[in-house]
């Protein structure tokens, strides 16, 4: 018995990771990608925006609450990817634009961590700017060959769920009006 919506799923992802190489692969957006992709290595720039928003001394518990959530969403991703092993792109004409910590792609560890900060954030820098950076973040994996666009999708999903569950559960009188 063959799969066939998996692999009708598995064709579009190539066929988008191709496309948006081709698209954006001779632009501006690469080295703005590969800084994004820095940034988000290991949640590590998230941890150090949290950091600064909590070292600011407004809205602390906010701020602890959204670190505490990227935290959760990284791992969460990592746990996953481990559990999953599905390989990362290896297409000729898509190579890799940025060295990765691992051979794995499902889900993407950066999409993760950057739902999860959208989530845990948004409440003090805005749900836009939020929602516009994680899009931002996504594109970025594909566009550097790192990730197909359902391991972005499913990232986001699953990190920005465990933000939720983490703001809930820290500050469950702000999560009903936030």
């Amino acid at each position: 018995m063959t799969s066939a919506p998996s692999a009708a799923l598995t064709r579009i992802d190539v066929e988008v990771l191709r496309r948006t190489r081709r698209l954006l692969g001779g632009t501006p957006a690469v080295p703005v990608a590969r800084s994004m992709s820095h940034f988000g290595e290991h949640a590590l720039g998230w941890m150090a925006l949290g950091a600064a928003g909590w070292l600011s001394g407004r809205r602390r518990d906010e701020w602890l609450a959204g670190v505490v959530g990227v935290v959760g969403g990284h791992a969460a991703g990592v746990v996953v990817k481990r559990v999953v092993r599905r390989p990362r792109p290896t297409l000729p004409d898509v190579p890799p634009l940025v060295g990765t910590p691992s051979r794995l792609s499902f889900p993407s560890a950066h999409s993760c961590s950057t739902a999860a900060a959208a989530v845990g954030f948004a409440p003090m820098l805005g749900a836009p700017l939020m929602a516009g950076t994680t899009v931002a973040m996504g594109l970025s994996r594909v566009l550097l060959g790192v990730h197909y666009p359902t391991d972005v999708l499913c990232g986001a999903a699953l990190g920005s769920g465990v933000a939720l569950v983490v703001r809930r559960r820290l500050l469950p009188g702000l999560s009903r009006t936030t």
